[in-house]
């Protein structure tokens, strides 16, 4: 079958961008970056999670980009961002830096939204220059900061040494995900989503995350099986609310309730029955409205053509 890396038409088909554009992370990777939306709107910033890439927003953006200026971009290796040495939380935080550089101007302010890597990427750069700068307010969706593996319920039994070490050997496992069968499909929506989600949204969520490269899909977990961000979450003083699906197996709800308790500045904790990890995709209304009332509420007035200008 197709590895088509993202499904071609429907609500989760991505928008064509304005513009694309490359930035150089701090050891020479190359990123790609797309730009939606009006250059005078006010400024949205996407990272995605695990195995994605930009298609996994496509809801958000063509929502957005009515009057937001969304930016996104693939995590090294996910998407059209070449594979690179550099698989670590620094490497996450280096690359939210050279993107946030790349395409806002000094000064200028955005909400960024990160959903699981990608909020974990948000956390690693949390005492960054570039994210204090630019950082208006956060929003997480379904991540968290430490005990990954221990904390998943991918494997439905009690938890303890025998499900922390089955967990990690199927999330790391170095197979192919070979295409996207109906058997294929199912295991995804076990893993990753919740009961009651329809078919064109664990399609969409298939397509992304079978075109991940199996050699990148294992750099990465590995990173994300001894990941420890709780300094960093101590260290996000910025306005941020958390988003969590309460059938979430990769990152149950128990990591955004930890979050909540660590941040200097929560908003609060959404808590989606039923839903599972993959909440843009699940609840696309609920995570769009939410970056929405975020950008209402911190985001600076002053545009990007403002700020360029000198105004």
């Amino acid at each position: 079958m197709s590895r088509l890396m993202h499904v071609a038409s429907g609500p989760y088909a991505p928008p064509v961008p304005a513009r694309e554009l490359s930035a150089a992370s701090a050891d020479g990777a190359r990123l790609h970056i797309e730009v939606h939306g009006p250059e005078d709107a006010p400024a949205v910033v996407l990272a995605h999670g695990w195995t994605c890439s930009t298609a996994f927003w496509a809801a958000q953006i063509r929502d957005l980009a009515v009057d937001h200026r969304v930016i996104a971009y693939d995590q090294r290796g996910h998407g059209r961002s070449p594979a690179g040495p550099g698989c670590t939380a620094d490497g996450l935080a280096d690359d939210l830096e050279a993107v946030l550089k790349a395409t806002l101007a000094p000064g200028e302010q955005a909400v960024i939204a990160g959903h699981s890597m990608g909020g974990m990427t948000v956390m690693a750069a949390a005492t960054r220059p570039a994210l204090r700068e630019h950082a208006a307010a956060v929003l997480l969706c379904s991540t968290g900061a430490s005990r990954l593996v221990a904390e998943s319920t991918v494997v439905p039994i009690r938890p303890g040494r025998l499900r922390t070490w089955l967990t990690k050997h199927i999330l790391g496992s170095r197979a192919p995900l070979g295409p996207v069968t109906p058997v294929a499909r199912a295991i995804l929506k076990y893993a990753t989503m919740g009961p009651g989600s329809a078919p064109h949204m664990v399609e969409a969520c298939a397509r992304i995350v079978h075109a991940c490269p199996r050699k990148v899909r294992y750099a990465w977990s590995q990173v994300l099986d001894l990941l420890d961000l709780d300094h960093g979450v101590r260290e996000l003083a910025v306005p941020t609310a958390v988003v969590v699906g309460t059938a979430d197996r990769l990152t149950p709800p128990v990591h955004a309730r930890s979050l909540a308790a660590a941040l200097p500045h929560c908003l609060g904790v959404t808590e989606l029955p039923g839903l599972g990890h993959m909440t843009p995709v699940e609840a696309p209304e609920l995570v769009t409205g939410k970056i929405r009332e975020l950008v209402t509420t911190y985001a600076r007035a002053t545009t990007y053509t403002q700020v360029k200008e000198g105004a």
